[in-house]
């Protein structure tokens, strides 16, 4: 039976255990996290064991990145679980602090991502997004301190502005992406699953599918503009209110007219019924 991981709940504990590590002459790769843990966070986990010695998991549900009409409150929370499966890893350090460890009394920085973030996907429904995002995980990458940052793909701007912020902030930690776990349908694997009734859960698959006809077409040849078109209107048949499903430069995530202007990458945004959903693939 493997060993819990060192559950660390404040800054300074959390830098002691850091520190004894780095005694050793350990590299550490931190897989950030809210919680609710299953197959697509265990395949994080082990992606990290293969970049580094030692690895932190940290477990925050952060309010920053929330709006007012999400699911901040119902986001699911299954602590035990959780520590089962990080436990079953043989992952070192779980860093789980409080909202008044993360934002203290007085906490007045933040920052505000530009480039990726503002490239009309996520941002244009979520406008509060991004920044949420850049300031808590700022916050982990100074806290751990890592040489590896391991962001699953399904979310893919969130990695491109990571990687990014990372970048030009000089913040010493790679960011590393990691494929995104499926179940057997191809719906991507997300927390947020749990919410899909029975029904909801079998049409869901559907983007999966979309996305799949419509790099096809793209690659055997057809223009961009009417494989995305056909793609669309097949999820929007099937029940989706659909937020976006666009094709995007993989790097930049700027618009593209042709395979000719580089790496491609489709997204998809769309909800179900009250679950939304999220996903890409590249082309």
């Amino acid at each position: 039976m493997s060993a819990s991981p060192l559950i660390a709940r404040t800054v300074p504990a959390l830098r002691r255990a850091v520190d004894n590590l780095r005694k050793r002459k350990a590299t550490i790769a931190l897989v950030p996290t809210m919680g609710a843990l299953h197959d697509g966070h265990v395949s994080l986990v082990r992606l990290a064991k293969r970049r580094a010695s030692r690895v932190v998991v940290s477990i925050f549900v952060n309010p920053t990145q929330f709006a007012p009409t999400e699911d901040f409150g119902a986001y699911p929370r299954t602590w035990k679980a959780d520590i089962a499966k990080l436990a079953a890893e043989d992952v070192d350090i779980v860093w789980h602090p409080g909202v008044e460890a993360m934002y203290p009394k007085g906490f007045a920085t933040r920052i505000v991502p530009e480039g990726p973030a503002l490239a009309g996907l996520e941002d244009r429904f979520r406008p509060h997004f991004f920044g949420g995002v850049a300031t808590v995980v700022g916050k982990l990458f100074t806290q751990v301190r890592p040489d590896f940052a391991i962001f699953g793909e399904k979310d893919f701007q969130q990695l491109r502005v990571v990687t990014q912020m990372a970048r030009d902030l000089d913040l010493g930690v790679k960011v590393v992406g990691s494929r995104t776990v499926r179940e057997r349908d191809g719906l991507a694997m997300s927390s947020r699953n749990v919410y899909l009734s029975p029904e909801e859960r079998q049409t869901a698959a559907i983007l999966y599918r979309a996305m799949k006809d419509s790099a096809g077409r793209i690659r055997a040849g057809e223009a961009i503009a009417p494989a995305m078109r056909r793609g669309a209107a097949t999820i929007e048949a099937a029940g989706f209110a659909l937020d976006y499903y666009e094709a995007r430069h993989a790097e930049t995530l700027a618009p593209v007219t042709s395979r000719k202007d580089g790496p491609l990458r489709i997204l998809v945004a769309a909800k179900l019924g009250t679950t939304r959903l999220i996903d890409n693939i590249a082309v």
